[in-house]
């Protein structure tokens, strides 16, 4: 199998054995570390009803040890020598549908093949479920994870390595340099926890930084209160715009002329907000109220 393969001796000999070397322009760094493979599976609890999305295929180690569990399993590979490679490797599996492609359309979205893909193995049995689980690219993983919480397809579980600085962005607080857009935005709707830190030296080629396991749990309760995920995706992106900048700032510059600046301090006081507050100090549940405050006024938001 795959997976019991992916050592640092086997991917050099195999890359030699076909021409190939690692392209920095995709991301491509190979988790090497047999039991690192197994606890990011292992994190995405998968099980017989499971249709699993994987983006960056790579030799498919991680792809065999997921298909041995799961009902179904849709990865995606951009690298067309890649691609080929892991399709010798995983020929023998049934439950495996291998796309050779971008998973995104465009940084806001996701390729339609990709989610039709999905959705139609999610259609086969009304009992499936639908989980992320890769190690993902660094150039290409806040799109992956943001984007598909506005897709209809949402996951029921996210299980991913990732730099450890964007980690350490989805779990920050607020009042800590780390709160971001991106933060509030997978915060609203989802609970996350950073499950192991990885050093370098656990992949090859080596990257410069530090790396992640993360685990992503959608909450359909918490995703309810946000009537607007769209709206809400565009309003804390423009909250954390200019980071530094107050709060009631930032509103009157995404609202330009669709609002006045008596209007916001409206809205601000209402919500018991300070005239000096800053996006960086408020809590999810503060700025998803002010977003609905916001959207009572102006019903569309284009950034």
């Amino acid at each position: 199998m795959p997976a019991n393969r992916q050592t640092i001796s086997f991917l050099t000999k195999r890359f030699a054995e076909v021409g190939l070397e690692p392209d920095s322009r995709h991301g491509q760094n190979f988790l090497i570390d047999l039991n690192l493979i197994r606890l990011l599976e292992e994190t995405a609890e998968l099980g017989p009803d499971d249709v699993v999305l994987e983006v960056g295929t790579g030799t498919g180690s991680l792809t065999a040890l997921m298909a041995a569990k799961a009902a179904h399993v849709v990865t995606v590979e951009i690298d067309s020598h890649l691609y080929q490679l892991a399709h010798e490797e995983l020929y023998d599996f049934d439950n495996i549908t291998m796309l050779q492609r971008d998973a995104l359309r465009n940084k806001n979205n996701y390729h339609d093949e990709v989610l039709d893909q999905i959705r139609t193995q999610l259609s086969a049995d009304p009992s499936r479920r639908f989980k992320l689980a890769a190690n993902l690219p660094y150039n290409v993983a806040t799109p992956v994870i943001s984007n598909l919480l506005l897709t209809d397809v949402t996951p029921g579980l996210m299980s991913v390595t990732i730099q450890k600085e964007l980690a350490e962005r989805i779990v920050a607080r607020p009042r800590t340099k780390d709160y971001s857009a991106l933060s509030v935005w997978i915060q609203s709707q989802c609970r996350a926890e950073i499950v192991r830190i990885m050093p370098p030296s656990v992949f090859w080629p080596r990257p410069k930084v530090e790396s992640a396991i993360l685990r992503i749990e959608p909450d359909p309760e918490m995703r309810q209160r946000i009537p607007d995920l769209v709206y809400f995706h565009r309003f804390a992106r423009a909250m954390f715009f200019h980071r530094r900048k107050f709060l009631r700032s930032e509103l009157l510059s995404a609202f330009k002329k669709r609002v006045d600046k008596p209007t916001v301090d409206q809205v601000m006081e209402d919500l018991g907000l300070l005239p000096n507050a800053r996006a960086e100090e408020l809590p999810v549940e503060t700025l998803l109220a002010l977003c609905e405050a916001m959207r009572a006024i102006v019903p569309d938001l284009k950034l």
